[in-house]
């Protein structure tokens, strides 16, 4: 028996209760789904500015009405204190994912960015610190090893940042080493790597490479890959990043917490290769696919050329074994946009 499905049996015999932030984005969702499945108590908070109403009602119908009784939500924005105050209230464990992703949209908004990241965020651990909550574990990203040119990327090294949006994530995990030493506050940070799955919004100027290119090949519109192609990436499914948040939330080593962990697989994918994959995986059903070409434009603002994962930190300390390489992960994804679009 692995460590995570030990801890998977212990929620299934142990009710906790659990604040979701960010519960109808796309990793969240799958974090409350996850929650809901295994008997535990969610209240969930988000104020829709990027998740859906759909994704909650998603996860009802595949939790179950039983299950979802177990659930509270929270309309709210964590910019507002009180709100996160009273979203905090009686809480045994926060997953922090509210957050504005994107490293574009924070070129273009960084005062935004900054306010919900930031400010946010420092709301969250002031509530989290003032509740007693056992454990603060928060999303952090890949984004802060920065210009940072080894391979794979150690928690332990990193470089400037290249967008905003790595400013703020680097904040948060500074934050967070302080409420440590100044107030005991116990918090874990999971820098996540291009994670992709079911729910991941492909609308809108600022949607994932994996959701847009589904779509794309799907109803056989113009793909475009930033730079040549030869970019590469550590995508990380998002059963994985589930995973990584539970065991985090319940490691009992002490010298686990107050500490970052990468999220990913110790992998590298480029853009062509990835492009290949989802094409392969998606000609059977849509035969057009087969004569989609994608079309190239100029490397995109704030990337980092290559990033891959060192991930022997969580395997050792969290007991994270990832169940999901790429190839299984997107196959599971394209049934769930297969019936994503067919049904809209």
């Amino acid at each position: 028996m692995t460590h995570y499905q030990k801890v998977r049996e212990h929620l299934e015999n142990h009710q906790y209760r659990w604040l979701v932030t960010g519960v109808a984005g796309f990793i969240g969702s799958n974090l409350l789904e996850a929650l809901l499945r295994l008997g535990q108590k969610v209240v969930g908070l988000d104020n829709f500015s990027t998740g859906h109403r759909h994704n909650l009602a998603q996860v009802k119908a595949l939790a179950g009405e039983e299950a979802w009784l177990n659930f509270h939500f929270i309309e709210g924005d964590i910019r507002v204190l009180d709100t996160c105050r009273d979203a905090c209230e009686s809480i045994d464990f926060i997953l922090h994912e509210a957050a504005l992703g994107s490293v574009p949209r924070s070129i273009d908004d960084p005062i935004r960015t900054n306010e919900n990241n930031i400010s946010g965020y420092l709301n969250m651990l002031v509530a989290s610190r003032d509740a007693n909550v056992k454990r603060f574990v928060y999303a952090a990203s890949s984004s802060t090893y920065g210009d940072h040119p080894g391979l794979p990327k150690t928690e332990s090294v990193i470089g400037q940042p290249l967008s905003p949006y790595a400013v703020t994530k680097y904040v948060n995990e500074l934050y967070a080493d302080v409420f440590a030493r100044c107030y005991g506050a116990q918090s874990i940070g999971l820098r996540y790597f291009n994670v992709f799955g079911p729910r991941q919004d492909p609308n809108g100027a600022y949607a994932a490479v994996i959701p847009q290119w589904i779509v794309a090949l799907i109803r056989n519109q113009v793909l475009r890959i930033n730079g040549d192609g030869e970019t590469s990436r550590d995508f990380c499914f998002v059963e994985n990043v589930v995973q990584a948040n539970l065991l985090a939330a319940l490691v009992e080593d002490s010298e686990a917490v107050n500490q970052v962990y990468n999220v990913a697989l110790n992998e590298r994918t480029s853009l062509n290769q990835l492009y290949q994959m989802m094409q392969a995986l998606l000609v059977e059903k849509f035969p057009h696919a087969r004569d989609h070409r994608p079309e190239y434009g100029e490397f995109r603002r704030g990337d980092v050329r290559h990033s891959q994962a060192d991930i022997s930190k969580a395997r050792k300390m969290l007991g994270f074994e990832p169940t999901h390489r790429l190839r299984q992960g997107l196959e599971q994804s394209m049934g769930w946009y297969i019936n994503h679009l067919a049904s809209r």
